[in-house]
């Protein structure tokens, strides 16, 4: 038996609450959105009802508007901030505010295709969340019709500190109603975690929106940050291509038309964000109406959503690959060298197992197969090496962040298995 996979089981084991499972002890105590539904993914593999109990978990958080948020905040904790408190959210279950990539739905399929038939009620509860969450995306974050979805918090990407934030974010006050009294950096390393500026402008934005009393329409009126992000509106098309799926297999083909013509509009939306110059796709800063040219890893993972031409997926897998070039691990989610590429510091540099399990499956759809086992590779090598890491340095291959991570772990076996 791989001594590896038995840890990986073992690391979900050790990170378990009750039925749903935080990413790592202390430096994330709580149900964490998309990496819960990496987690289900892994779940799934080897036990169907916690993959499911999992999904479940995270769905006693969504809102009544269908909003799926960031964090659920299960039980106390004093180990991380910003806690409820702060949030001022007015859930049953004391929630952030924000949402985080769609990953859910993505989730949910393979999750049902593991299970079976005999899993279709459950199935149908859960697909009926996730319709709900699919539909508040594009009313709350895309009110006027674009079909590219906006983000009006740094944190909803996931990708907290990327690069791709810093001209949209520099505009935020670092004035702030709640004192910022930082945990993170109690448990990691200050020089691999978001910096303090960071942190007041996060905190300035969080003081903003519950001034609106969560309201999105408000909100939207209101936010200094907005911008229509590609990564995010990838996921969201992915995620909608499953729930269409999983519509007609439910013989709902009303629904199935309707997310069938979101999907299509957002599909030609993606499109449109290729910039052959930077061989890459760019998102949209809202506020200022121009492209957001930072090169991060965003600019790729329209692969896991779109069937490209030639020529583009031709250019978009050479400029990963020049990206990739004498790196011990790939793929850096910021590109090596230029201004702002931090190899350790959370998203301005790092490589993480999900971004690249989110890229090989892009690959595998455009017919990239030797890239995805390159970089398959790559990350299981990085990972029996230095362990179930929350991510890793591309230039030395050192484990960095949070250990024992939740989702590295769940990478790993969904990696190994296929």
């Amino acid at each position: 038996m791989n001594m590896h996979l038995n840890e990986a089981k073992r690391i979900l084991v050790a990170n378990d609450r009750g039925g749903y499972t935080v990413p790592t002890d202390r430096l994330y105590p709580f149900q964490w959105n998309w990496d819960s539904a990496f987690v289900a993914m892994g779940f799934a593999l080897y036990d169907t009802d916690r993959a499911y109990r999992e999904l479940e978990r995270l769905v006693e958080g969504q809102w009544a508007d269908g909003m799926i948020p960031h964090i659920v905040f299960h039980q106390p904790s004093d180990t991380y901030f910003p806690g409820p408190d702060v949030w001022r959210t007015s859930h049953m279950i004391p929630t952030s505010g924000i949402t985080q990539p769609p990953v859910f739905a993505i989730a949910l399929r393979k999750v049902f295709e593991a299970a079976g038939p005999q899993a279709r009620s459950r199935t149908i509860l859960l697909y009926e969340a996730a319709l709900k969450w699919h539909r508040w995306w594009y009313s709350a974050r895309d009110p006027e019709g674009t079909g590219l979805v906006a983000l009006l918090h740094p944190w909803e990407s996931g990708s907290d500190n990327s690069p791709a934030w810093d001209i949209a974010l520099a505009r935020v006050p670092t004035t702030t109603d709640t004192p910022v009294v930082r945990r993170d950096t109690g448990h990691v390393n200050a020089e691999m975690r978001p910096r303090d500026e960071d942190y007041s402008r996060f905190i300035h934005l969080v003081d903003t929106y519950a001034a609106c009393r969560w309201n999105p329409a408000k909100q939207w009126q209101k936010a200094p940050f907005k911008v229509a992000e590609i990564q995010t509106t990838a996921i969201l098309l992915k995620a909608g291509e499953d729930l269409e799926y999983l519509a007609r297999l439910f013989g709902r083909s009303a629904e199935a038309d309707a997310i069938a013509a979101l999907n299509d509009r957002t599909r030609r939306a993606l499109i449109r964000q290729w910039r052959p110059k930077l061989s890459r796709f760019v998102s949209r800063d809202l506020i200022s109406g121009e492209d957001i040219e930072a090169a991060t890893q965003a600019g790729f993972i329209p692969l896991l959503a779109l069937d490209l031409e030639a020529p583009v997926a031709d250019a978009l897998v050479n400029e990963m690959s020049a990206w990739s070039e004498g790196l011990k691990v790939a793929f850096p989610t910021t590109r090596p060298g230029i201004v702002g590429w931090e190899p350790k510091r959370y998203w301005r540099g790092p490589a993480w197992a999900i971004i690249n399990w989110l890229l090989i499956d892009g690959l595998k759809r455009n017919r990239y197969t030797d890239a995805a086992e390159d970089l398959r590779r790559s990350t299981i090598a990085a990972i029996e090496s230095e362990g179930f890491a929350e991510y890793f340095d591309p230039v030395t291959g050192e484990g960095c962040g949070g250990l024992g991570f939740s989702w590295t772990a769940a990478a790993y076996l969904w990696l190994i298995s296929t």
